[in-house]
């Protein structure tokens, strides 16, 4: 469609003319193989933290919402990494305190969610 066939003020008149006027950048993935032709995975991506922010509103205190990102941080660098996060938070809840990670905080690195230990 090169031209709208709706005239007037009317919503779909409105939205003919939107999607015009935005033609190239909707037909960007005929042309370009590596452009998607939606954003699903982003959407779905960032779906859990919008979902997760009016939650955040009851955190109370900076602390709380400070446990919140780094709880949310921990997970979501879990999930891209392809790890059970339970089993990760096990992991860590059961390794850590008995490791001297004060003394040697280089042993962090074996706990990451990225380590070949993990």
């Amino acid at each position: 469609m090169d031209e709208s066939p709706f005239f007037g003020k009317n919503a779909l008149a409105k939205a003919a003319e939107y999607t015009l006027n935005r033609i190239h950048g909707l037909k960007a993935f005929l042309f370009d193989g590596r452009i998607e032709i939606d954003n699903n995975p982003a959407e779905n991506a960032i779906h859990p933290n919008v979902i997760g922010r009016k939650n955040w509103l009851f955190s109370v205190s900076e602390a709380g919402a400070k446990a919140n990102a780094i709880c949310l941080s921990l997970a979501e660098t879990a999930k891209a990494n392809g790890i059970d996060f339970y089993q990760y938070l096990v992991t860590l809840m059961t390794e850590l305190p008995n490791l001297p990670i004060h003394q040697q905080p280089e042993i962090l690195k074996n706990y990451m969610p990225w380590s070949k230990n993990i």
